[in-house]
């Protein structure tokens, strides 16, 4: 698909899309799977995963094959999808400290990391809210205490928690899924409960459109088996059992809330998304062709899995290869809405429409990635990083067509790939095309000016590989 040549990324809009009334409006589902690849999918990866689900909505929509994660972490990842912005601009880099692994490995001292988003910043669900849409919030929030605080009618299941509190299963004995262990018997999986409440949800607002943002913790540690799963994978080679287990207990939960749409009618009308959040664990599911993993800025850390199925307006079994991201998703569903964009709110995403209904293009565009931070590592060598200590060392990224450049703060470097040639990013061509290298860190470097991006210069005064032994450091998320 062809598109047109422009590098300016920032969008700021306070008009309307075109106001479109209540019946008119379509009803918006945007599932997001948590740690999740993109090799991870029946359709678009590893066969031995069961995904009749997901792979549906693929078929019955249409697939991106060129779709980024914003970050390649958890909470940052969805602060850009909710804020329709760049991590710059709201300030949550990784979860929880920006100081990760070895003190004594870490040679710059990294940006200070907020872990909160804040209130004034207007989500997706605020603006959509605001255009007469009932929202609802199930499973990870991971941006402050309470989604309602941001523009959800209900919650079930969010706070500020990464995992699942109290485990899949219930009874639960801490966090918010406690209030429903009256409700549901011994050794229902979380991912069921996600699905009934959501049905109930859609059953009740059927009449009006809604907003739900299916937020699963499914498939993030601590990893758990699922009973009636596991046994079709435990003699399956080079695969993790457990995981996949999981993965199918989350699709099923995606194949109830679909049967609910197609029983009240409601599916013609609905914009259904489907996505991860960020790339899966190496360790746990390889994403080869793809390097790395979850909290690498590799491909196979920020390369996400994305279909889009809406019957009235997405022909069924399309594709796009348009390099898309998750800021994108905020002015396409205000857009699909027909509803305004928030006076004076920037959002640095575009709208798909034109892609997803294949009536024209989008420009031609930079992705840009930037973590001003330290991610210890998960498994040493298995994670495919420079080093046996961190997943990723402070750096920004951007991607222009087929070229990936990395730069990394503590030394300068850069690193230059053709991904159409080597999409595994295993040879570094900075030196031999120097030329093209400096043209991708001109426009990154001015996008770091136009955001206000911090890059860490102070140098750490703890700083000594003689005294950091073998440790990888304790394992967060």
């Amino acid at each position: 698909m062809d598109y047109l040549f422009f590098t300016t990324s920032t969008i700021v809009i306070s008009s309307t899309m075109g106001v479109l009334s209540a019946a008119e409006k379509p009803n918006i589902i945007y599932i997001n799977a948590d740690d999740y690849g993109v090799m991870d999918t029946h359709y678009s990866g590893r066969k031995e995963y069961n995904t009749p689900n997901i792979d549906k909505l693929a078929s019955e929509g249409m697939i991106f094959t060129n779709a980024y994660a914003p970050a390649a972490n958890c909470a940052p990842s969805r602060a850009c999808c909710m804020s329709g912005q760049y991590g710059p601009r709201h300030g949550i880099f990784t979860v929880g400290s920006s100081s990760r692994g070895s003190k004594y490995l870490r040679k710059l001292i990294p940006i200070k990391n907020r872990t909160i988003l804040s209130d004034e910043n207007i989500t997706m669900a605020e603006a959509l809210h605001a255009a007469g849409y009932t929202t609802i919030h199930l499973g990870k929030w991971h941006l402050g205490k309470d989604p309602k605080t941001q523009g959800f009618d209900v919650n079930i299941g969010g706070d500020h928690t990464g995992s699942p509190a109290g485990g899949y299963f219930a009874p639960f004995k801490k966090g918010p899924m406690k209030r429903y262990n009256d409700q549901y018997p011994k050794g229902t999986h979380l991912t069921d409960i996600f699905a009934d409440q959501a049905a109930k949800f859609i059953k009740g607002h059927k009449d009006k459109p809604f907003f739900m943002y299916m937020a699963y913790y499914s498939v993030h540690g601590p990893l758990q088996p699922v009973p009636e799963f596991i046994d079709k994978y435990k003699n399956v080679p080079n695969l993790n059992h457990v995981y996949a287990s999981m993965v199918e207990k989350m699709d099923e939960g995606i194949g109830k809330i679909m049967r609910t749409l197609d029983k009240l009618g409601l599916t013609d009308n609905t914009l259904v998304l489907f996505t991860s959040d960020n790339g899966a664990i190496c360790k746990t599911s390889v994403q080869h062709p793809y390097r790395a993993g979850k909290g690498s800025y590799f491909e196979g850390g920020i390369r996400v899995p994305l279909c889009v199925r809406w019957p009235e307006k997405v022909k069924p079994g399309t594709k796009c290869d348009v390099p898309v991201i998750g800021i994108d998703f905020y002015p396409t569903f205000l857009a699909a809405a027909g509803a305004e964009i928030p006076k004076g709110k920037v959002l640095d995403g575009v709208n798909l429409m034109p892609l997803l209904t294949q009536s024209g293009t989008i420009a031609k565009r930079a992705l840009y990635f930037h973590f001003p931070i330290y991610l210890q590592a998960y498994d040493g060598i298995r994670d495919e990083s420079h080093d046996l200590f961190f997943r990723t060392r402070p750096g920004s990224v951007v991607i222009y067509g087929n070229w990936k450049l990395h730069e990394y703060f503590e030394n300068g470097d850069l690193e230059l790939f053709n991904l159409s040639e080597d999409i595994g990013e295993r040879k570094n061509i900075a030196s031999k095309m120097p030329e093209k290298a400096q043209e991708l860190y001109a426009m990154m470097k001015n996008w770091r000016t136009k955001v206000k991006a911090p890059v860490p210069t102070k140098l750490n005064p703890c700083y000594n590989p003689d005294k950091a032994g073998t440790k990888r450091g304790k394992k967060k998320r």
